[in-house]
């Protein structure tokens, strides 16, 4: 399968599936807790696990030669991402899973109307019906 697909499509799938689990912990997580507190200890949990990776399989070695824009961009999604979570663990308190989980999966149609325009990716029929049809999904799964 790996062959056909590429290993993309494995680590995908795998990222689906932590985000499902993301959810189901956090929602369980967040019940008797401040939600920007929960992202905090998840975020060292992160840290942890990321810089562990990286320094038992010696990937730390271009760090000093980052250039500025790689730079300027991995902080920007950081911070991005650090958003995200608080939004997300917050919508979690305050509403259903399900339904926080749907409206969040609408980045997917976010992404591709951004990587449209500001990466030049391909639009095509295929994926704008794909868009449309998660947001008709998102309407009817939120009503």
């Amino acid at each position: 399968m790996e062959r056909v697909l590429g290993a993309w499509w494995v680590f995908a799938l795998l990222s689906a599936l932590f985000a499902a689990l993301t959810t189901i912990f956090a929602r369980i997580g967040v019940q008797n807790v401040n939600s920007n507190l929960a992202t905090a200890i998840r975020t060292v949990v992160i840290l942890a696990i990321a810089w562990g990776i990286a320094l038992a399989r010696r990937e730390t070695d271009g760090l000093a030669s980052l250039d500025r824009r790689t730079l300027v961009f991995l902080i920007l999604s950081g911070a991005a991402t650090g958003l995200s979570w608080l939004a997300y663990f917050r919508a979690l308190q305050l509403g259903p899973t399900a339904l926080v989980a749907a409206i969040d999966k609408t980045s997917l149609v976010m992404i591709i109307v951004l990587a449209a325009l500001w990466l030049g990716e391909p639009l095509t029929w295929r994926t704008a019906l794909g868009a449309t049809l998660i947001v008709i999904g998102t309407i009817i799964a939120t009503r």
